[in-house]
């Protein structure tokens, strides 16, 4: 017997939230100052791009530095509907040219024009070891972990490195899931 859930998702499809372990471990190495795709309830970071903070409430029109001019190590799981994710993956890659640092959770998509014309100009891809489990909601408020039909990759972008035609991302580590994967 299968198992019925007593009510349903309302967590709208661009909404769904990074699980927690896996931002934990990438923001180990990266020690992110935002998070560039976010709502006030799903941010992972105190700082965000999205309705509710920054002057626009849009990432796509914001300059991805601080109040000082820095640039930032930014976290991004964007909205991956059609369209969305192709700006959000070109917004990441002209953020990075200007110094930004920008980790990337996104589908593995290799047959879209998105990944052709941004994923692989960056300098790093890690590929996660079994579907993610993404965080959202149920109408009761209580917090679901939900997996999509498609393998997930890491994408970083920074500015060091080369970007010439022959120029091919390095096939990072591969990321394990904890065997118990909270949310």
């Amino acid at each position: 017997m299968s198992h019925q859930r007593k009510s349903r998702i309302v967590t709208p499809k661009d909404e769904w939230g990074t699980p927690q372990w896996l931002f934990d471990l990438l923001d180990q190495e990266f020690i992110f100052n935002v998070d560039a795709a976010a709502t006030c309830e799903n941010r992972k970071t105190p700082y965000f791009y999205g309705p509710g903070w920054a002057s626009s409430g849009d990432a796509l029109k914001e300059e991805w530095k601080n109040e000082r001019g820095v640039f930032m190590s930014c976290f991004l799981n964007p909205p991956y509907s059609a369209g969305n994710i192709d700006r959000f993956m070109q917004k990441a890659y002209e953020e990075s040219q200007k110094g930004a640092v920008v980790v990337c959770l996104v589908p593995c998509a290799t047959d879209t024009r998105w990944w052709h014309n941004y994923a692989m100009k960056a300098q790093e891809i890690r590929f996660i070891k079994g579907r993610v489990r993404f965080v959202g909601y149920d109408e009761e408020g209580k917090q679901i972990a939900n997996s999509p039909t498609f393998s997930s990759c890491v994408v970083i972008f920074r500015k060091e490195a080369p970007w010439d035609k022959e120029y091919t991302p390095t096939i990072g580590k591969t990321i394990e899931q904890p065997r118990s994967v909270p949310s």
